[in-house]
């Protein structure tokens, strides 16, 4: 047997999971719904990063420690807020990871150490109408256009104004 073929062979059994990032977002809800139905429906798993923005309070390191510790305390809240959510609605245990960084960077971080991870669900944030309305998000801006070569998987982006019945008829 080839090399190609052994080293092919190992790949072909691991499980391809969906990365989507939340925040406080309505979006990031929405690409959660999208990549949950579909993780559902091919049977994958489901990956929720969290990115915890560094505290730089040189000056106070005790009020800055007492910020991250918070802030990491309200983001493990979030994520099993967000698990328990998935798995009454799909049965699914998601994967929780919490980073600290800038977000972007992390996302690529993630990505190139969990081989696993087969796509990236992002929602865009919607313009509400308006000429110049916020655009799709700077996640979104950045992963989508000046990153997207680096990345080893595809991103899909969907709508941050989609419904749930618009999603699970997507799904």
């Amino acid at each position: 047997m080839s090399e190609t073929a052994t080293a092919a062979k190992p790949a072909a059994k691991r499980r391809t999971k969906f990365l989507v990032v939340v925040d406080d977002t309505p979006e990031s809800r929405v690409a959660l719904r999208y990549a949950t139905r579909r993780a559902r429906n091919i049977r994958c798993g489901v990956v929720l990063l969290r990115v915890v923005e560094p505290v730089d309070f040189q000056q106070w390191a005790g009020v800055a420690e007492i910020m991250r510790s918070e802030a990491h305390e309200a983001a493990e809240q979030l994520l099993h807020d967000l698990a328990e959510q998935v798995n009454k609605e799909s049965g699914l245990l998601p994967e929780l990871v919490i980073r600290e960084g800038v977000v972007r960077d992390e996302v690529l971080n993630l990505a190139n150490t969990d081989p696993d991870i087969r796509m990236l669900v992002l929602a865009a944030a919607p313009s509400n109408g308006t000429v110049g309305g916020q655009g799709p998000g700077p996640l979104v801006t950045a992963l989508a256009g000046q990153m997207a070569g680096d990345l080893s998987f595809p991103i899909t982006v969907i709508p941050g104004s989609l419904t749930d019945e618009q999603i699970d008829r997507l799904t």
